[in-house]
């Protein structure tokens, strides 16, 4: 199978807790996987066991975005130059797309392999929101270089791109909610819980967009009826306490195969949903997807930024799909 996950919930949730012991799973079950800090606070390298130091050099896809434009532009007719293209650039006949496991310049600048338990996955991070930004910049355009990576990703056979999303309603600023087979929404058994969720299923519901909900520090059957009650069938799992959770915390994991029986069945959930998500995956609706906040976004803002046409840069052929071969991802410029 392969797929685009994406977590989400508000600061606190366990979003970024939940989305590490994903990638855990997916390795332990010799998947290939992509992992993408996204969100605000950078904390996923240190929940994938990477120490302080480790976490801090991260490449920064923010600050590669020139590169990332440059190598995704290839030479497609219609977007001039890299300069002209933004975050919701789609590809079209010309531009290079990306494999889950393939080398190129853009893994080469941004990725790193960090070594799990049971195999080895590729680590990506926006990088940190830090004062020098205020005033100058947003953090949209951070994950902008996410959005436009994941509009040119093609992902094949038991290969996984799992991104841990900035927490709350931040989610929703721009399409890149659009660009997953399945998002889980992480949500405690509270009444803040799942106001997030009740936002997340309006823009959900819009969009087609595939979603189920986590429940996270469930302490029993009333948290779990509490869930069920508020959210109904979207409802997938719960997850309780887990002391591995809390060695991992205090930077003293244990093996990963020792991890709770009980967690370990809702992990395998989750990937079960996600995989029966493959069925209803559909190219062109997605293409479609990227085409419309495109435009969107050029007539906004993007035409007077660039100072160009930015609509003329959909190749209305074109539609994204799993069946495109090596030879166009990777066509020289």
């Amino acid at each position: 199978m392969n797929m685009k996950i994406a977590f989400v919930g508000k600061g606190g949730s366990g979003k970024t807790t939940l989305s590490s012991l994903f990638i855990r799973h997916l390795a332990a079950n010799e998947a290939h996987v992509v992992a993408v800090d996204a969100d605000i606070n950078q904390h996923l390298g240190a929940a994938l066991g990477l120490n302080e130091d480790e976490a801090a050099t991260l490449p920064a896809m923010g600050s590669q975005l020139p590169l990332i434009k440059d190598y995704l532009r290839g030479n497609n007719p219609r977007i001039t130059s890299s300069a002209t293209m933004i975050k919701t650039t789609p590809p079209g006949q010309g531009s290079r797309l990306l494999r889950v496991r393939e080398d190129n310049p853009v893994y080469d600048a941004c990725a790193r392999t960090v070594a799990l338990d049971d195999g080895d996955i590729r680590l990506m991070v926006t990088g940190p929101f830090t004062e020098s930004d205020l005033g100058v910049a947003c953090y949209h355009s951070k994950v902008g270089a996410v959005e436009l990576c994941l509009n040119h990703l093609v992902d094949g056979p038991d290969e996984y791109v799992v991104v841990d999303m900035t927490a709350g309603s931040d989610s929703f600023a721009s399409g890149m909610f659009t660009r997953f087979d399945m998002t889980f929404l992480v949500a405690e058994p509270t009444r803040k819980g799942v106001s997030v969720y009740r936002q997340y299923k309006d823009y959900a519901r819009d969009f087609g967009v595939a979603l189920k909900v986590v429940g996270n520090k469930v302490q029993g059957q009333d948290d779990l009826d509490f869930l069920k009650a508020e959210v109904g069938e979207d409802l997938l799992v719960g997850v309780g306490h887990s002391n591995w959770v809390r060695a991992m915390e205090k930077g003293r994991p244990a093996p990963f195969d020792l991890l709770e029986a009980d967690n370990r069945m809702a992990l395998q959930a989750l990937q079960n949903a996600a995989e029966d998500s493959y069925e209803l995956r559909d190219w062109e609706r997605y293409t479609r997807q990227m085409v419309h906040f495109h435009l969107k976004n050029a007539e906004s803002w993007g035409n007077e930024k660039t100072g160009a046409d930015l609509a003329a840069q959909v190749d209305p052929a074109f539609v994204l799909d799993e069946h495109r071969t090596v030879a166009s991802a990777t066509q020289p410029a």
